[in-house]
């Protein structure tokens, strides 16, 4: 954090500069328009009354020229200096952060560089088209001779479109979605049509008495929604009452506030997400944000596997390194303090575990508690006949004389009677 309030500080003070000088710019040409205009206005007074030019005019231009050439070489002289402020924010970026971060991935995580560039550009080109920009992701597709299909596209198109219009408090679109789909959005628990037809009703309310009548008719629209949502019709008939005395001075006033389009923006981006197959957040922001935090841990990883001198030790895709040698697992029986201890001595790092946090939390995660390192499809959790889970990997490590003895109980048991668990 040291190294990220460093750099903060160089920024601030180039942006700072930003803003001193945009103002001193401005008044200075201010200044100057001004004085021209003057000096204008009394030459062409002299030249309707046709006489010569004075020599006090000559003076004022010849002073008028100076002061020109001063104020543009100070304007110059200082845009000069923010170009030398802004040179040390990038020193800062380079004397506080490592500029070589290539070396936490190893190379086998690609099957190839051009894999890898095909990946990443279809990550930026689903990222634009998720935050509505897609004339910059069209453009990206066809200088990246990318090929995105329409069926791709389509999902986002609309998305975008519906959401644009809730951002202009336009309902229409929502609702025909709403009620296209309102069979599916049932299954999802979704109240996206309730809260449409809601913000629709307070609108009317909004407009005052005159809007009763067109208000009163629209309530037949919560009629399919009052089990579910009895408390919230109640509070919207009961504002009713202070309609002629104005909602904005009553008990009531919370229905006008601001925040409801908000949350519809958000419910719908929600449900229609989990309804088209999208995730609301693109793919690349989460990667990018998850990789912020995880990035200094698996940087000081690849520090210390560099002072060991083991770099090579780091070569597969989905597991952390494991130092060479050493002997196999304990003889099978002998308890998880046995694996431990010899886990510990032989493997490194015993476990890296990186929090996240519970936003990217998306499915459920088993580590193996002998190896103590997290099950994969190469090495799935498996199911012992007496009911405890390990990996496929440490029940391999276990096996004795084509038996295996339970690291938890002493049962011994067929290593093929073992099932796979899929979580």
């Amino acid at each position: 954090m040291e190294q990220c309030a460093c750099v903060e500080r160089e920024l601030d003070k180039v942006l700072h500069k930003f803003l001193t000088y945009g103002q001193h710019c401005e008044q200075s040409l201010e200044e100057l328009l001004h004085y021209v205009g003057q000096l204008r206005t009394e030459l062409a007074s002299a030249a309707l009354q046709g006489t010569p030019l004075s020599a006090t005019l000559s003076l004022v231009m010849s002073q008028c020229c100076r002061k020109i050439k001063d104020t543009v070489q100070k304007l110059a002289s200082d845009h000069k200096d923010i170009h030398s402020s802004v040179s040390r924010v990038g020193k800062a970026i380079d004397r506080n952060f490592d500029s070589e971060i290539c070396g936490v991935v190893s190379d086998a995580v690609w099957d190839s560089r051009e894999k890898q560039q095909q990946i990443l550009q279809m990550a930026i080109v689903e990222h634009l088209y998720q935050q509505g920009m897609l004339s910059v992701a069209e453009e990206l597709c066809q200088e990246s001779t990318l090929n995105v299909d329409l069926d791709f596209k389509q999902p986002f198109l609309e998305l975008n479109r519906i959401l644009e219009a809730l951002h202009e408090q336009d309902l229409g679109p929502a609702l025909e979605w709403a009620v296209s789909h309102r069979q599916r959005l049932l299954e999802l628990n979704s109240s996206l049509e309730f809260k449409l037809h809601r913000l629709h009703f307070i609108r009317l309310l909004a407009g005052g008495p005159e809007k009763q009548l067109e208000a009163l008719s629209y309530a037949r629209h919560f009629q399919p929604f009052a089990q579910l949502h009895q408390r919230e019709i109640q509070v919207m008939m009961g504002s009713l009452v202070y309609l002629r005395l104005g909602l904005e001075k009553s008990p009531y006033c919370h229905l006008l506030d601001n925040s409801h389009w908000a949350e519809i923006c958000e419910t719908f981006t929600r449900d229609a997400c989990s309804l088209l197959g999208l995730s609301v957040e693109s793919p690349l922001s989460v990667s990018f944000a998850s990789g912020c935090v995880a990035l200094p841990v698996l940087m000081n990883i690849r520090a210390v596997i560099e002072q060991r001198q083991c770099t090579g030790v780091w070569s597969h895709k989905d597991e952390l390194p494991v130092r060479p040698g050493g002997e196999g697992p304990p003889e099978a029986g002998l308890g998880y303090t046995a694996h431990r201890k010899w886990h510990s001595a032989f493997c490194w790092p015993p476990q890296i575990e990186i929090e996240l946090g519970m936003k990217c939390w998306y499915h459920s995660v088993f580590a193996c508690p002998i190896l103590r390192q997290q099950t994969s499809d190469s090495n799935p959790p498996i199911k012992l006949i007496c009911g405890h889970v390990i990996s496929r990997d440490a029940l391999n490590k276990l096996i004795n004389g084509g038996k295996l003895k339970c690291p938890y109980c002493p049962m011994e048991q067929n290593p093929a009677d073992g099932k796979r668990i899929i979580f």
